[in-house]
């Protein structure tokens, strides 16, 4: 266990260098977690036969992964960032990578705030497209659920998202203390977990939207379990009597959010 646990000192976070740029594990597993969640709904559509084009779902790949990448980014500033002032009042820094003329990529993105974003962007496409949005819901979360594996896992090549003190066998040394390496709780909770509960219940759903609203009680509650041994955001540490962090309030409300939207729905189908 010895060298599991001090492999931050040994483990390089940067893959290779082109030229001037460094490219991090961090941005491979980022983008393996893309790559991974449309191969995995491509392949359930193609298996389960779900009735939509290829070319239609070509196209609302683009637009929710835009939705997701402005809305994991404006998230992280409105809810976790100590400077959000100056990033509303100076937008055209929001992606830049440059910091003093050194490239060093864009950091602080917001899983809910990427929640929000996919959503908007799955609305105006299904609108625009005249698509059913929770019918395409369902189709993304089982892909979803797939690709967030990978991007805990960059999480924890990046170093970030600690874990809390811990003295377990399997903890990690992080600057010298022993924490919880909870990216890989949440990627085993919230991304594999989930995924296989999905897989196995989607046979059996009753109404459109019925696993994109169980994926967010599912991930709501793992994220709140594995909230308990992820350390608070430095910046905001806990919202409440040492317990209470920023995960946990947005991932009780996206579950009641779910929870309240999934019983209106069985009521409507109950009643028509």
């Amino acid at each position: 266990m010895q060298y599991w646990q001090n492999i931050y000192s040994t483990f390089d976070p940067v893959a290779f260098n082109i030229g001037q740029i460094a490219v991090h594990w961090y941005g491979i597993m980022y983008a393996l977690a893309l790559i991974s969640a449309i191969i995995v709904a491509k392949w359930f559509i193609k298996h389960d036969k779900i009735p939509i084009k290829q070319d239609t779902f070509d196209s609302y790949i683009w637009w929710a992964e835009i939705g997701v990448i402005l809305g994991a980014r404006l998230g992280y500033i409105i809810f976790y960032d100590p400077n959000t002032i100056y990033y509303l009042t100076h937008p055209w820094q929001i992606f830049n990578p440059f910091v003093n003329g050194e490239f060093t990529g864009i950091a602080g993105m917001s899983y809910h705030g990427a929640v929000i974003g996919f959503i908007l962007a799955s609305y105006l496409f299904c609108k625009k497209n005249k698509v059913s949005f929770f019918f395409l819901a369902d189709i993304a979360v089982i892909g979803v659920s797939a690709g967030y594996i990978f991007g805990r896992i960059g999480n924890f090549f990046n170093q970030e998202l600690v874990g809390r003190v811990t003295d377990v066998p399997w903890g990690i040394y992080v600057n010298g203390v022993l924490r919880h390496p909870s990216q890989l709780y949440e990627a085993i909770l919230e991304g594999l977990l989930i995924f296989i509960i999905l897989v196995i219940i989607r046979k059996y759903k009753s109404f459109d939207g019925q696993l994109a609203l169980l994926y967010g009680v599912l991930y709501s509650v793992a994220r709140i379990v594995a909230e308990i041994f992820r350390q608070p955001d430095i910046q905001l540490g806990f919202l409440y009597d040492d317990w209470l962090t920023m995960g946990m309030l947005q991932s009780s409300f996206f579950a009641l959010l779910s929870i309240f939207i999934y019983i209106k729905i069985k009521k409507s189908k109950a009643t028509s």
